[in-house]
């Protein structure tokens, strides 16, 4: 089982200082089981963010956020997400990671993630989160580079990378491409002028 845990709402809440319009994504598999992402956890996020001034136009738990088949299927089973500008997912980096590839809207960890793997569109993808146990995957447009680039590099490219192509794996696109390539949809390449350490990513 994927292990999670619940930043505390202070957290949450800065993350979210410049959104409003947010749709609130659980997860009905480990988040559930930890109570940090199923329905009750949702509803009693819903609660909070609406009395901390903040706009919610929906929410919803699929059965698993990492297996989530497409973001036309959370359409369907709750069309008010159509109306979100930034989402809230209340499951492991390996879950915000799989919605943030399906859509442009911005999406925020609730959550920290000390373990996982996922399924997206069929096709198996590991390696979507380091597990670092402090979430900072929104700041990469929901791309986890320490997890995903094979030399964890928390900056930018390597000096390998050639026309968008990994290094190491050619027959992969370079993390940072997508990263920047995602950030620039989302209007907001601004997050790549921060410079990380690696004390700041595993704290």
């Amino acid at each position: 089982m994927i292990i999670s845990s619940a930043k505390p709402f202070e957290e949450i809440i800065e993350l979210l200082k410049d959104e409003d319009d947010i749709f609130i994504i659980g997860c009905g598999a480990c988040a559930a089981k930890l109570h940090v992402g199923g329905e009750p956890e949702v509803l009693n996020m819903y609660r909070l963010l609406e009395e901390a001034g903040k706009h919610v136009v929906g929410w919803y738990v699929p059965s698993a956020a990492c297996s989530v088949a497409s973001f036309s299927s959370l359409m369907e089973k709750n069309p008010s997400i159509k109306e979100a500008r930034s989402t809230l997912i209340m499951a492991c980096g390996s879950g915000v990671s799989i919605i943030a590839r399906m859509s442009d809207i911005p999406a925020y960890p609730s959550n920290n993630t000390k373990s996982l793997g996922g399924l997206s569109q069929g096709e198996v993808v590991s390696e979507l989160c380091a597990m670092c146990g402090d979430c900072k995957v929104y700041y990469f447009g929901g791309i986890c580079p320490k997890g995903q680039c094979p030399k964890q590099l928390l900056n930018g490219p390597c000096g390998g990378s050639i026309e968008g192509e990994c290094e190491v794996h050619p027959e992969k696109d370079c993390v940072w491409e997508l990263i920047y390539k995602k950030l620039q949809k989302m209007d907001r390449l601004d997050l790549l002028e921060k410079i990380w350490t690696i004390e700041e990513i595993e704290p």
